[in-house]
């Protein structure tokens, strides 16, 4: 389950019009959100299926439970009396236990910001983007490190317990389960940023975003206050208006150039 590709050189995160993310954009912040607050059930709380180990690997890890046991048990193993059988429940208890444990800390500690590949989605700008009232904003990926690609399955990931039980494993070895969503989530197309910490805003630099997307139905004036907001700090982000195909179920987008009425009045006077 590697999700951990080299993601396009532009990503988007939509938004709706409201003061924190106005506020998000004067300071130029991300928000790392708490999975615990995500609308998917699954998202970072995926139980994984545990893969069964062949006998010789079982075989392998006796010596492994050994130093985990008391003096007792231990003899017990030593002397082959678990049997082969007996020995693979263990190891996939252990296992088990041992991903529920990371699921529980990664959703009560870590915190995720969600990107997609997309900006002109239409489910993306009713869900996310206010019924098409919001905004949605372009960034330059190269500013940003550790991009995962969400895998969308119809199943449950599966983990190999043999690296982790032989503590021959990284917690970035996990991160796949916290980047493994349903198939109804497919249209998405979701990268994701993790972070460890949650409920956190961090900075970006400016050049980091490259471009505005104004869904059809926003008000004049809130995008107005956006265009004001990012010319005072950014002078290279671009705007797009978006328009409704006429003759596709799509929304188009228009580049246009925002002047001030201040801006304005100074350039008819000179």
């Amino acid at each position: 389950m590697n999700s951990s590709e080299k993601p396009p050189s532009r990503l988007y995160k939509y938004s709706a019009f409201t003061i924190r993310a106005l506020t998000n954009l004067k300071n130029q912040e991300i928000y790392f959100n708490s999975p615990q607050n995500f609308n998917d059930p699954y998202d970072c709380s995926i139980t994984p299926e545990i893969r069964i180990p062949s006998d010789a690997e079982v075989e392998d890890l006796r010596s492994v439970f050994l130093n985990d046991l008391p003096p007792g048990s231990r003899h017990y193993l030593q002397t082959q009396a678990v049997s082969i059988e007996r020995l693979r429940e263990m190891v996939i208890n252990s296992a088990r236990n041992l991903a529920a444990h990371e699921v529980k800390e990664f959703s009560k500690k870590n915190g995720v910001s969600c990107f997609s590949e997309d900006h002109t989605d239409l489910l993306m700008w009713s869900h996310y983007g206010e019924n098409q009232k919001g905004f949605c904003l372009e960034f330059d990926t190269s500013y940003f490190t550790k991009f995962r690609k969400v895998i969308y399955s119809a199943e449950m990931p599966t983990f190999d317990p043999i690296p982790v039980l032989k503590k021959q494993f990284e917690k970035s070895d996990f991160m796949s389960i916290f980047s493994t969503k349903s198939k109804s989530w497919i249209y998405e197309k979701e990268w994701r940023l993790l972070h460890a910490e949650c409920n956190k805003f961090f900075a970006y630099p400016a050049e980091a975003l490259t471009g505005v997307y104004f869904g059809p139905n926003i008000s004049e004036a809130a995008l107005q206050i956006i265009c004001l907001i990012l010319q005072g700090q950014n002078d290279s982000v671009k705007f797009w208006k978006g328009i409704r195909n006429p003759r596709s179920f799509k929304v188009d987008f228009e580049q246009f150039y925002y002047t001030s009425f201040i801006a304005a009045k100074k350039n008819s006077s000179t």
